[in-house]
């Protein structure tokens, strides 16, 4: 005879774009029973709770209603929030960048130590299919060099962090999840604002990665390049595709007295079932929590990535916001 496992009770605090991503999952979540959402905006509050069949509730009694709740407000009042939910033994999930300071970051660290409760950091795409497809087979390549690109228009809302902490911060996570190390150095350059930015990493392993994030290009690319001895992998993670580029033969050929160039390669491309990242992130949270066990994404973990996109942003050349742009 089998007993199945009750549905956590779980709460969402702050209901603006991200923050009803949050409740939408949950609500669909067999493992989350969706108690409540707060926002200091009650009447967004009141229609997203209606949205997911769920109630609008204030902070403290959101707090006494739940044993788990996703942080999604803006990230200078991650630590506050969280350190209530953790004094009223609720397992949190912190929407990414985890703090807005890195000493902030390492009170957070030593609360969650003294804690009993889960501490999960919302770096998304961990759980994207194709990063998870990645992890497969990452560790038979001799890697040489990684490269990724996150690139989009300005958006139609006020974002206050730069292209650094808002978008890249997402490739360096992986990569240092990847490599397993932090970047012996790191140089970096960005213009406007950081609002286009490119990062430099060298790895004591050998290891180079250039990392760039634009709030600025008019065509949206999210892409990890891995160069290495036996391969190329180019991951796509708008799309949860991975190509495996092997067998490269280049060579010129000649046609009425001209070269021409050609190459032949062979392409792998690895079964990969697409799932919402958010959703196996959210579910990840949930099975840490029941659990007990250590989240997939933890403090030490953001607190890295943290500290890599804050030397790219302090070490960036930032030129002054061109007229044009009108919408950040």
């Amino acid at each position: 005879m089998t007993t199945e496992t009750p549905p956590i009770d779980v709460g969402v605090i702050g209901v603006g774009t991200m923050g009803q991503h949050h409740a939408r999952v949950y609500n669909n979540l067999p493992s989350a029973n969706l108690v409540g959402i707060c926002d200091y905006d009650q009447a967004l509050a009141d229609g997203v709770a209606d949205e997911y069949s769920t109630k609008a509730m204030h902070l403290a009694e959101l707090l006494d209603s739940v044993d788990a709740a996703s942080i999604v407000v803006p990230t200078v009042n991650h630590y506050d929030l969280a350190v209530q939910c953790l004094e009223a033994d609720i397992g949190v999930m912190i929407e990414k960048p985890i703090v807005d300071e890195l000493h902030v970051g390492y009170k957070l660290l030593e609360k969650a130590k003294e804690s009993t409760e889960v501490v999960q950091i919302g770096h998304v795409e961990r759980f994207n299919p194709a990063v998870v497809a990645l992890q497969e087979f990452f560790d038979d390549l001799t890697v040489i060099n990684i490269t990724s690109r996150r690139l989009g228009p300005p958006p139609n809302r006020d974002i206050v962090d730069s292209a650094v902490i808002d978008l890249m911060i997402h490739d360096i996570d992986i990569v240092l999840m990847l490599l397993d190390e932090m970047p012996s150095s790191i140089q970096s350059v960005g213009v406007y604002g950081n609002k286009h930015a490119t990062g430099l990493f060298e790895f004591d392993s050998g290891v180079m990665a250039s990392l760039t994030a634009s709030r600025l290009t008019q065509q949206t690319a999210r892409t990890l390049d891995i160069t290495a001895k036996e391969c190329l992998v180019k991951l796509d993670y708008n799309n949860q595709s991975i190509d495996i580029h092997r067998s490269s033969m280049p060579e010129y050929l000649e046609d009425r007295g001209r070269a021409l160039f050609r190459e032949m390669t062979v392409i792998e491309q690895p079964q990969i079932y697409g799932e919402e990242p958010l959703a196996r992130e959210l579910e990840s949270f949930l099975e840490a929590v029941g659990s007990d066990s250590e989240p997939a994404v933890t403090v030490t973990d953001a607190l890295q990535a943290l500290e890599v996109a804050q030397k790219i942003d302090e070490n960036g050349v930032n030129l002054p916001d061109p007229s044009w742009i009108t919408n950040d």
